[in-house]
């Protein structure tokens, strides 16, 4: 069995890859941890458009992200493998999970409630929608560092 887990550089995402290796060694599964790189055009039209301000910018969010998920998984009694995609975070995790034929994906939130959630989406609320298998969305937890 394989299991998707959505990281970033937040406690969220952080909750998430432990909850996803805890339930990988009950299941005896592997975990796919995966970042989702995604610089909006907005965000890019901000840096003048040129593309490579924009790649730098991806490029040192991955090695942010993988600064502070990399102890997590080295410390892990399962295997972990680190997944690096481009794309729009929700919709590239699906593709991911449909990809390996995940059998559960896990997705950290950081409980900006319903209003946030419908005014500026939601990474899990969409994962959850469209995900080929179950989701296991993991609360925020202020103990995470």
């Amino acid at each position: 069995m394989k299991i998707v887990v959505g990281v970033d550089d937040s406690a969220a995402g952080e909750a998430a890859l432990r909850t996803a290796i805890r339930y990988a060694e009950k299941l005896g599964a592997e975990v796919d941890a995966v970042f989702v790189s995604h610089v909006p055009a907005t965000v890019l039209a901000a840096m003048g458009g040129v593309p490579s301000v924009g790649e730098e910018f991806a490029a040192a969010q991955r090695a942010q992200v993988w600064r502070r998920m990399r102890p997590i998984i080295d410390a892990a009694p399962v295997t972990v493998h680190g997944i690096d995609i481009e794309g729009y975070p929700p919709d590239a995790l699906v593709a991911h999970a449909d990809s390996v034929d995940a059998g559960l994906v896990v997705v950290g939130t950081r409980g900006r409630g319903e209003i946030a959630s419908l005014l500026l989406g939601s990474t899990s609320h969409r994962v959850v929608n469209h995900a080929p298998c179950d989701v296991l969305v993991v609360r925020q937890h202020e103990e995470a560092t």
